[in-house]
């Protein structure tokens, strides 16, 4: 199952946080795609307060290659 959107277009953490929620819709089940939202939520309040502009991309690519993992699993 590969992800919704085209994740190289992800530049801001808005971006991120929709092209994850999107992702979380192909899930297969309604408990799985809760179980990910909730995470996804969770890291978003984590990491509000970070500020440096180039660990915020490290968040975004990590993310999205956690989110490809997870759709491709």
């Amino acid at each position: 199952m590969a992800p919704v959107g085209k994740a190289e277009l992800v530049q801001s953490s808005l971006q991120l946080y929709r092209y994850l929620l999107r992702c979380c819709k192909q899930l297969p089940e309604e408990s799985i795609r809760q179980h990910y939202r909730h995470a996804i939520r969770q890291s978003f309040r984590v990491h509000a307060d970070e500020d440096d502009p180039e660990r915020i991309q490290q968040i975004i690519r990590r993310a999205i290659e956690d989110a490809n993992w997870v759709m491709n699993k």
